[in-house]
């Protein structure tokens, strides 16, 4: 029998196992966690994953578009940018009291975190207080409140963190080479400074990126380093996969091997050990079997509706089946229970009798927005 090609080595430290965290990891180091064989890669993300958090536990959040199109950003992407006819309805900036109603369901259905997005460049003051007073009124209801409007300055991520927001979305989307072919109208280092503005302000950061975009395999390891660095790392990483949108430049490009897309799941995992990397943007298109591997390599938050925004995300019920296929369950049902129960039966009943809930909403006016939006 032929024996088996070399494959790249990873540095001795690398190998090694430990679990501290870290922001100064080489492209090297990344590039040779990527490059490992399929199955060691996988058993490291687990051990790093099973070391920070319960591996059937996933983070869930529900999402609400507040105001879709229309978006002066150029990003080749996006079905919001005013740049590209994607035939997408353009809708002015929600009412309060609908946000609320919405977030009220959200939280009725077992949700512990709700998102509201805007398609903007960077939000106008007078739409900036109703802004403010959404994330109050969602805060009171005893939710996490996240949100991705564009860029923000110091002042304005005060506000919002004096608000109640807890999480701010703002995407790094690819690599600091291979952004000019994807953004022009805004660069990298905005980015990084909104994320910085994000951090002073005292807020938690959620911070990802868009693979599929036709970037080379330095490119997502460029990407996967750039988050690395920033202190602390990330709480939320989302880690979309295209979807190729009609209308948008990038409509036809190559699809992305879903086990690179799982590589690229197992190296954040092992990379940012704390945070929560959330299998975002293109599960609709991800077969069972790929999302089942995405969650054995660490994935363990996931955006839970019918939409995100634009683009189709799996419906309550198939994510409800994959979940009890899996042995999978909510991480804040999941504590919740802990505080509220105290025996088996009563944990098995309120996890069953939340997801079931949650499956039974209103196909009608779905609550979420576009990872990618950001």
């Amino acid at each position: 029998m032929p024996s088996a090609p070399n494959a790249p080595s990873p540095p001795e430290q690398t190998l090694a196992g430990n679990l501290e965290v870290r922001h100064d990891w080489s492209l090297a180091e990344i590039e040779a966690l990527l490059a490992l064989p399929f199955n060691d890669l996988l058993f490291r993300a687990q051990q790093v994953h099973r070391t920070h958090f319960d591996p059937n536990a996933v983070q869930v959040s529900t999402l609400l578009s507040i105001k879709t199109g229309a978006c002066p950003e150029d990003c080749k992407y996006c079905p919001q940018s005013g740049h590209y006819n994607t035939d997408l309805d353009k809708e002015k900036l929600l009412e309060i009291e609908k946000v609320v109603e919405q977030a009220k369901a959200a939280r009725d259905a077992g949700a512990s975190r709700f998102c509201m997005g805007a398609a903007w460049r960077s939000p106008r003051e007078k739409d900036f207080e109703v802004v403010m007073e959404m994330v109050s009124r969602v805060k009171s209801l005893g939710l996490e409140t996240c949100m991705t409007l564009g860029m923000v300055d110091s002042d304005q991520a005060k506000r919002l963190a004096g608000a109640g927001l807890d999480y701010y979305n703002h995407n790094l989307d690819t690599s600091p080479d291979y952004y000019g072919e994807i953004i022009t109208t805004r660069t990298y280092g905005d980015r990084l400074e909104t994320l910085a503005s994000v951090r002073e302000a005292g807020m938690k950061v959620c911070s990802g990126g868009i693979l599929g975009m036709g970037e080379t395999p330095r490119d997502r390891a460029a990407l996967l380093q750039q988050l690395v660095r920033l202190e602390p790392h990330p709480e939320s990483v989302p880690i979309n996969m295209l979807v190729k949108v009609p209308g948008t430049p990038l409509e036809d490009v190559e699809d992305l091997d879903p086990i690179v897309f799982i590589r690229a799941i197992a190296v954040a995992r092992i990379l940012m050990p704390k945070s929560h990397v959330r299998l975002s943007a293109g599960r609709e298109q991800m077969s069972e079997s790929t999302q089942a591997l995405a969650f054995l390599a660490g994935a363990n938050s996931i955006f839970y509706g019918e939409r995100l925004l634009t683009t189709a995300n799996p419906q309550a019920e198939r994510d409800r089946a994959l979940f009890d296929k899996l042995g999978l369950h909510p991480e804040h049902v999941e504590k919740r229970v802990r505080e509220t129960c105290t025996d088996d039966t009563c944990q098995r009943e309120n996890l069953e009798a939340a997801m079931a809930l949650k499956s039974s909403q209103s196909r009608a006016d779905t609550l979420a927005y576009d990872a990618t939006l950001a």
